[in-house]
């Protein structure tokens, strides 16, 4: 329900939120596969299972854009593939823009549908995963000379 905090001024903030704004939360859950999970401390959870809570209470915010700063890191293959999926599909359904900051580039040519690679500050390809050549992959991975 933190994802709900910032519609409320602080002092309301201290008080239960209205219900419309807990059945929100409560779907938003559910579509991340966590409801059962509700009243569960994070910190029980799986890096998997607080990814998709973190995903849940970004969709309490009702976003346009939808912003990932490497929502994989520490997560295993089957994971990742989980949360990206789910971040994917769910960003499809609610025509929510997305971009994600991933340092794994094979991912990120599964997931997305235009690629950005940076390398020392400045942008080295900027397409289609299909297009991106085994050049350019390798280019953002070597360091840049100083």
């Amino acid at each position: 329900m933190m994802g709900r905090l910032g519609y409320f001024s602080f002092w309301r903030s201290l008080l239960p939120l209205p219900v419309a704004d807990q059945l929100r939360c409560l779907d938003c859950l559910d579509r991340v596969g966590l409801l059962d999970k509700a009243l569960t401390t994070v910190s029980s959870l799986s890096g998997g299972q607080q990814q998709r809570v973190g995903i849940a209470r970004a969709l309490a915010q009702q976003p346009r854009i939808m912003l990932a700063d490497e929502p994989i890191a520490s997560l295993d293959p089957q994971s990742s593939h989980q949360i990206l999926g789910l971040l994917t599909d769910i960003c499809k359904s609610d025509n929510i823009a997305m971009v994600i900051s991933l340092h794994q580039v094979d991912f990120a040519k599964q997931y997305g549908d235009r690629i950005i690679g940076l390398s020392g500050g400045k942008i080295i390809c900027d397409k289609s995963p299909s297009s991106l050549s085994a050049d350019e992959f390798d280019a953002i991975y070597t360091p840049s000379p100083r």
